[in-house]
């Protein structure tokens, strides 16, 4: 790939990503952290992968950004491509799932669909 190229697919991501700048040449050490995340993301994304994870996707990021974050792990969904998500971040495990696991200890304890899903039955399952 040519660096016209890489500068451009990098473009594509941005924008596609929604990812801010002060500085179109910032670094991404320079830019937020829900925009390092997104770079994360993207950086990923661009070898089209089959299946994506997600560990704790917005820890760390301001509440704009989770919102832009995860109507993009929708989107992927949506795209077809299977996404796992793992959080601790309860309202995170209700918007994002069509299907909870509850691990404790390592082990896989309960298994729900999102219609049955409750933080309450969530949290129980994860302490007894």
């Amino acid at each position: 790939m040519t660096l016209s190229q890489a500068r451009r697919l990098a473009q594509t991501w941005i924008e596609r990503l929604e990812v801010r700048a002060i500085d179109p040449g910032a670094r991404v050490i320079e830019l937020s952290g829900g925009n390092q995340q997104k770079l994360v993301i993207a950086k990923s994304l661009i070898q089209k992968p089959e299946l994506v994870i997600f560990d704790e996707p917005t820890r760390g990021v301001d509440v704009g950004a989770i919102v832009e974050i995860h109507r993009f792990i929708n989107d992927l969904a949506d795209a077809g491509i299977a996404v796992v998500v793992i959080s601790s971040y309860m309202p995170e495990v209700l918007a994002l799932s069509d299907r909870i696991l509850v691990a404790r200890q390592g082990r896989i304890v309960e298994e729900m669909d999102i219609s049955e899903a409750t933080e309450a039955k969530i949290m129980y399952a994860a302490v007894h």
